[in-house]
């Protein structure tokens, strides 16, 4: 107990950036929310900042100490608030700028991948011009459609035709400019939160969805969430070697989350790293804290902890 007020008064006066702008706004707010209500809880002096237009005159009022990032997607995940955070000197909990930004870009993040021998299914980079027949034979028949700076599955479909495909490239490509499609893993679905240099307790996603979509992850009440997730021990150890490599490997810190399948050759293909995860009642950071023995409140205290050593 005493060891936590210590950290308290270290921590100074906390603002927890939420909201923003981006397509994941709703889920931002929810996850604001949580942290705010631990940090009154915890007792940590704080303030909620819904991050819009004229973020650093906002964030120069507050007159904070450190910040908590609560914002998913364009504008809080990929680097674009982390360098107004270092422009004004303010300290913050997760990845950096540069890692950020990278985390963001799916594209990116599969290219780098890919040079450090991390496993990552293939993929193209696709265009309104683009041969949708010979794209679906090169991947295998069967893909996943993902617009390359989006997150919570939003502008995803999965598809098996030429028709599916272009039509799938157009709705995605209404989210971002840059669209991937990507070769259809299928088996078992793993995810992999990392708090400082760890990795948490695996756990397996399973949903009657199509493939893990926004609805099961926000809304379903029927997504299954197995922690522990079946896997052997020693597996289970060596997928989380290989999600902390893949997460430290682009330059990821402080807290995340690296989301991975299990292919039919029995090979973990990581799909993605999330630099800034959900803090939801649904989200999963905080159910793998929870089998590694920490709460909530423990979980937002050794994150904003992170942000004392950066």
């Amino acid at each position: 107990m005493q060891q936590n007020e210590r950290l308290i008064q270290q921590l100074g006066r906390v603002g927890v950036l939420f909201g923003g702008r981006s397509a994941e706004r709703e889920i931002s707010l929810q996850s604001g929310a949580a942290v705010v209500a631990a940090l009154a809880q915890l007792g940590v002096d704080h303030v909620a900042i819904d991050i819009g237009d004229n973020s650093i005159d906002h964030l120069q009022k507050a007159r904070i100490d450190r910040a908590f990032i609560a914002l998913h997607g364009p504008g809080g995940e990929d680097g674009r608030i982390q360098a107004v955070l270092e422009y004004l000197n303010i300290p913050y909990t997760g990845s950096d700028v540069q890692a950020s930004a990278i985390g963001m870009d799916k594209l990116r993040t599969k290219q780098l991948w890919r040079g450090i021998g991390v496993n990552t299914p293939d993929f193209l980079l696709l265009n309104e011009h683009s041969d949708w027949a010979q794209v679906l034979a090169t991947l295998g028949g069967e893909l996943m459609v993902k617009p390359a700076h989006e997150g919570s599955s939003i502008g995803m479909a999965r598809v098996s035709s030429a028709a599916e495909l272009k039509a799938a490239y157009a709705v995605a490509a209404k989210f971002d400019a840059v669209v991937i499609a990507e070769r259809l893993v299928r088996g078992p679905e793993y995810t992999i939160a990392v708090l400082g240099d760890r990795a948490l307790p695996v756990i397996r996603l399973e949903t009657d969805h199509s493939f893990y979509d926004y609805d099961a992850k926000y809304l379903a009440d029927d997504t299954r969430y197995l922690c522990p997730c079946g896997l052997d021990e020693a597996t289970e150890r060596e997928l989380q070697a290989q999600a902390l490599h893949a997460f430290l490997g682009i330059g990821c810190r402080g807290w995340g989350r690296v989301d991975v399948m299990l292919d039919s050759a029995g090979v973990f293909q990581m799909l993605e790293v999330n630099t800034v995860p959900g803090m939801t009642d649904h989200s999963l950071v905080p159910m793998a804290a929870k089998a590694a023995g920490l709460e909530f409140s423990d979980l937002v205290l050794a994150i904003l902890q992170q942000s004392l050593t950066e």
